[in-house]
């Protein structure tokens, strides 16, 4: 039986596609962007989430622990994730500081949890749609999931970085209906900057979903100082007129509701000082996007 590592599953979802959906988001990327919110999905592993502001020193997790990762220094808690292997053994129902990111699951787990919102889906136009992270890091799991749900009717999407292998996208592509494509950064070099990649890869297999007739939704994170300046506007635009099966670009203005997650992964996070993007800024991109191109352009 294949499983993979997921964060959650989230019901009702309104922004994953059309209608009401049931978002998977999967853990694992292959890019590490700059401005990530979600940098527990980064990591295909599981991972102990720490937050020092919910901690009430009660000491449960230190007996607990059998990595000695849980300590007291002075009657309060210390936790060294050195040797952390997100076991769950410290987690308590009293307890709110810790928490693990991640789980393994089946295909026929998660189908379950869709199934029953299948009546909303008919109504609503709606569906499956698999998030990230990068669900097609693991793509045999993501096929068998995509295939069943196809079976049971269900609208499916997938939301990708685009960097991702050829075989992954062959091998899921008969199961999808909509794809929706992050388009990051115009410019090879300044992509490789931010992610970590150039997007060689991903304008490739934009271009090669684009000659299998499939639909793609182009999203497009606007950061502030960093891709927020004409001339990716204009290679957005650029992107978007030669490519036939892009049916809608939405932007997405950077926001800062993710830092938080750094901190409890004791991780370091680059934009700290960066404002969220203002709404008046992104409505003028968004104008000066459409002056470019006849495909709509919206903000998410």
């Amino acid at each position: 039986m294949i499983t993979a590592n997921i964060l959650n599953i989230q019901r009702f979802c309104t922004k994953d596609g059309p209608g009401i959906r049931t978002t998977v988001f999967f853990k694992g990327c292959p890019l590490s962007c700059l401005w990530c919110h979600n940098p527990e999905s980064q990591s295909t592993a599981r991972q102990m989430m720490y937050n020092s502001e919910k901690c009430l020193h009660c000491l449960r997790c230190v007996a607990a622990c059998e990595k000695q990762c849980h300590k007291q220094d002075g009657g309060k808690h210390i936790f060294d994730r050195t040797d952390c292997i997100a076991c769950g053994k410290c987690l308590s129902p009293l307890c709110e500081a810790l928490e693990i990111a991640g789980k393994t699951v089946s295909a026929d787990e998660i189908l379950q949890e869709v199934l029953k919102d299948k009546l909303y889906y008919q109504n609503s136009g709606g569906g499956l749609t698999l998030s990230g992270g990068e669900p097609l890091l693991q793509w045999e799991f993501c096929k068998e999931l995509l295939q069943k749900a196809k079976e049971h009717g269900i609208h499916t999407c997938v939301e990708t970085c685009g960097h991702v292998t050829r075989k992954a996208l062959e091998q899921t592509l008969p199961y999808v209906d909509l794809y929706l494509f992050d388009w990051k950064e115009s410019d090879p070099e300044r992509h490789k900057q931010y992610t970590g990649f150039d997007n060689q890869r991903i304008r490739d297999n934009l271009q090669f979903l684009n000659a299998n007739q499939k639909e793609s939704v182009l999203r497009c994170p606007i950061i502030p100082t960093l891709n927020d300046r004409e001339e990716h506007l204009l290679g957005i635009a650029e992107l978007a007129n030669t490519t036939t099966g892009i049916s809608r670009i939405v932007l997405e203005p950077y926001h800062t509701l993710g830092v938080g997650k750094y901190e409890r992964l004791n991780k370091g996070y680059a934009l700290t000082e960066l404002p969220a993007l203002d709404t008046e800024t992104a409505q003028q991109l968004a104008k000066n996007l459409q002056a470019m191109t006849h495909i709509p352009v919206e903000i998410a």
